[in-house]
């Protein structure tokens, strides 16, 4: 099981009250919120083995070299000659330490690679992966690593920590027209605001399904806009044509990474913590309380 633990802290940011607070005051609601979500995920799939990943990279250079509006939207203002600085609510932020910090206690792998997002790290362990996959993640943009064939699927939170949508090619194929190898070629063609991702102007998600219906996939799409006896309308011929400076570098940014070079880390899912003392301190410190205490015990049975 991969965690796309960014991912997932936002929504238990978002979802638990953040008047759960440590003795000192500081709001803990997503340090819990995700402590309760790993509870779940254990309870509820038993994974033999568990990994968080991590963003050592949000917006790595390399993507914003192909394409400079990647994720710009998001970046907050920093010094005039420091690295670009992720715009977070101000009470998440002292909270991510904190959450790496009891990962580390209990013995929860955690991962994160320097120059390489999370999507990442979860797309090389999936590519190196020998049995099934689970990838726990809010992003769509994993849905490129659903494969039947290899059990690779996605759990997609769709109401709070306690439903989750089992995504695997039939959802895929229902929903987006596409499968797993699909997905990444109609995100490129659609784009994505949230990402910074511009797509083919008037190109919305159902033309970039009936386009990759008709020629494959992406090459195949580019190969008819050469091709003038293709069945392209002559409108959507222009567009791609314009366009064809991103379609370039585009696939580049979209895919996630499977060649990243993983740090050698245990991954087996812990029966006890890693450092018990640490995590008494921990639980003291920041008032994690019952959160922590489930999750140890589930660990345990």
């Amino acid at each position: 099981m991969l965690l796309d633990t960014a991912s997932l802290y936002f929504r238990a940011y978002f979802g638990v009250p953040e008047s759960l607070k440590a003795p000192d005051g500081t709001p803990v609601n997503a340090v819990r919120g995700l402590l309760d979500f790993i509870d779940r995920l254990v309870k509820d799939h038993r994974p033999d083995d568990l990994v968080a990943c991590m963003d050592a990279d949000w917006r790595p250079a390399w993507r914003v070299e192909l394409i400079p509006s990647y994720k710009a939207h998001r970046v907050a203002e920093a010094r005039p000659a420091g690295p670009d600085t992720e715009e977070v609510p101000d009470t998440l932020s002292p909270q991510v330490p904190i959450i790496e910090a009891v990962l580390d206690a209990l013995g929860i792998a955690r991962v994160g690679v320097a120059e390489y997002e999370a999507d990442d790290v979860i797309g090389t362990f999936t590519a190196r992966a020998t049995g099934p996959v689970d990838i726990v993640t809010g992003d769509r943009d994993l849905y490129q690593l659903v494969d039947d064939a290899r059990g690779v699927r996605v759990l997609y939170p769709v109401k709070g920590v306690g439903t989750l949508l089992l995504t695997d090619e039939a959802v895929l194929r229902e929903k987006y027209g596409v499968d797993g190898r699909g997905y990444a070629d109609l995100a490129t063609l659609r784009g994505d605001p949230s990402d910074g991702l511009p797509g083919v102007p008037g190109v919305g998600e159902k033309t970039a399904a009936k386009l990759l219906a008709e020629f494959g996939d992406l090459p195949g799409v580019l190969a008819a806009v050469e091709d003038p006896k293709a069945r392209l309308t002559p409108t959507q011929r222009r567009r791609l044509t314009e366009a064809l400076p991103y379609l370039e570098v585009a696939p580049k940014v979209v895919k996630v990474a499977d060649d990243v070079p993983l740090p050698p880390v245990p991954t087996a899912l812990p029966h006890t913590a890693r450092d018990p003392e640490m995590v008494e301190a921990l639980a003291s410190r920041w008032g994690l309380g019952g959160s922590l205490q489930r999750l140890l015990t589930t660990l345990r049975s």
